[in-house]
């Protein structure tokens, strides 16, 4: 059996990919970029966080401070933000970068990966925005049904 190169094996293995069989590691990537918070952090910094004011930079990616981050994501925990930094960062989503001043400046902004997910997400964000008045129409009408 023939070796194969660092790009074959890769190549290979991508192929095999199918998040359909239960050991498959795509699943977990699943699990964490459909986790909302994960969701929001991507929409924050890669077009729908705070802006300066008079700026209109709509789509826009930019990097953004962990408290930038946690006032614009209303009711997320410092637990839950950091955690969910941390896994960011961990699959190459997002960068930190800490600046020696004083008191010391981080930040977080997307990778290629991660604004290559933010497109995909972003659209779903868009459509749960415009679609909630259907959605909370439905489970009325629903649950006048059921009850």
């Amino acid at each position: 059996m023939p070796t194969l190169t660092a790009a074959q094996k890769r190549a290979q293995a991508q192929a095999d990919y199918d998040a359909f069989l239960a050991r498959c590691p795509s699943r977990q990537l699943l699990d964490r970029i459909s986790d909302k918070w994960v969701t929001l952090v991507l929409a924050a910094l890669g077009s729908d966080g705070p802006h300066a004011s008079g700026s209109n930079r709509v789509g826009e990616p930019r990097a953004m401070r962990y408290s930038e981050l946690a006032r614009r994501l209303a009711g997320v925990s410092q637990k839950m933000l950091t955690q969910t930094l941390r896994s960011l960062e961990r699959d190459g989503l997002l960068t930190r970068t800490v600046t020696p001043t004083v008191p010391v400046t981080v930040t977080y902004e997307l990778t290629d990966l991660g604004l290559s997910l933010h497109h995909m997400v972003r659209g779903i964000k868009d459509w749960a925005e415009a679609h909630m008045d259907e959605v909370l129409a439905n489970r009325e009408e629903y649950d006048t049904r059921v009850v």
